[in-house]
């Protein structure tokens, strides 16, 4: 069987739930929301809803022990993403915006410090901007681009070599195709990681 890649959301606060569950309907690939308290999900084969206990960070706990290279993960907080990115999973903000291993670094001192000063300094209490029409559409891009990038096939043929070790034989053997199409698809995934984290 194949291991298709999911959808994992931090979901308690995450704006663009209603794009996932459709750019997940149209790729047909699982998604697991992923929060502190219930509420309603779309029912159907795709999409499962996990609650988790309210202690501190038990939804991004679930999420970062199951984040891999096969997961694309939606979240706002920079802990969690830096924990997924060091996972090899993508990681998106809800804006669009990749978290990647060349940002993720700076997003976190960033945070530290905006922390820091608001501590500190009465009268800051600013967060984000607020959520807008093009930031849910470079979200709905970015997650089309994660997924769009390669076939079932060269995805599975990239993750047996990366992660299982297999050979180029073993792996025509297993997908059903030649020791050479085996090759190509790998040569695909590793152009399609480069572009996708900016190598």
């Amino acid at each position: 069987m194949l291991n298709l890649p999911r959808i994992l959301v931090d979901a308690d606060a995450c704006p663009v739930k209603d794009e996932i569950y459709r750019v997940a309907e149209r790729h047909q690939v699982k998604v697991s929301i992923v929060s502190n308290s219930p509420f309603r999900v779309p029912v159907g084969p795709l999409v499962e809803r996990i609650v988790v206990d309210d202690g501190f960070d038990a939804a991004d706990d679930w999420i970062a022990e199951r984040a891999d290279v096969r997961s694309v993960v939606i979240t706002a907080d920079i802990l969690l993403a830096d924990r997924c990115v060091k996972a090899g999973a993508t990681v998106l903000a809800p804006t669009g915006k990749p978290f990647t291993h060349a940002s993720i670094g700076s997003a976190v001192a960033t945070r530290a410090i905006m922390a820091d000063l608001r501590s500190g300094i009465d009268g800051i209490a600013s967060g984000p901007p607020p959520f807008s029409k093009s930031d849910r559409s470079r979200f709905l891009q970015a997650l089309d681009t994660a997924l769009d990038g390669l076939s079932a096939k060269a995805r599975m043929a990239f993750l047996y070599s990366q992660l299982d070790g297999m050979t180029h034989v073993e792996i025509a053997a297993r997908l059903k195709v030649s020791p050479t199409m085996v090759r190509k698809y790998i040569v695909q995934a590793l152009r399609r990681c480069c572009e996708v984290f900016g190598v």
